[in-house]
């Protein structure tokens, strides 16, 4: 997406009332604060509601990665919270 197409794409913002810009910032801080404070197994899901904070509906093109290469991705995301919160407790919940 080129820096024009952002633009027109938040031409909305323009005809908001402040009052209106505040409830979307708050809207969007509670969407992200969702995202961020998720942990386990939570933290490998697809988030549409995440995207869906956003006022344009399009139905999100994602590439699905081949099994080996998804699971090596899973492998090398695990490795960094390792590097990036070695502090951060261990669970034993599975997936269900």
């Amino acid at each position: 997406m080129s820096d024009g197409e952002a633009v027109a794409m938040d031409e909305d913002l323009q005809s908001m009332s402040a009052e209106e810009l505040r409830e979307q910032l708050r809207r969007l801080r509670a969407g992200i604060r969702a995202h961020r404070d998720s942990s386990g197994h939570e933290l490998c899901w697809h988030h549409p509601q995440l995207w869906n904070l956003l006022p344009e509906r399009i139905e999100p093109q994602i590439a699905v990665p081949q099994w080996p290469a998804f699971l090596r991705g899973c492998v090398r995301y695990r490795e960094s919270l390792d590097r990036q919160r070695p502090d951060a407790p261990r669970s034993e919940d599975e997936l269900k």
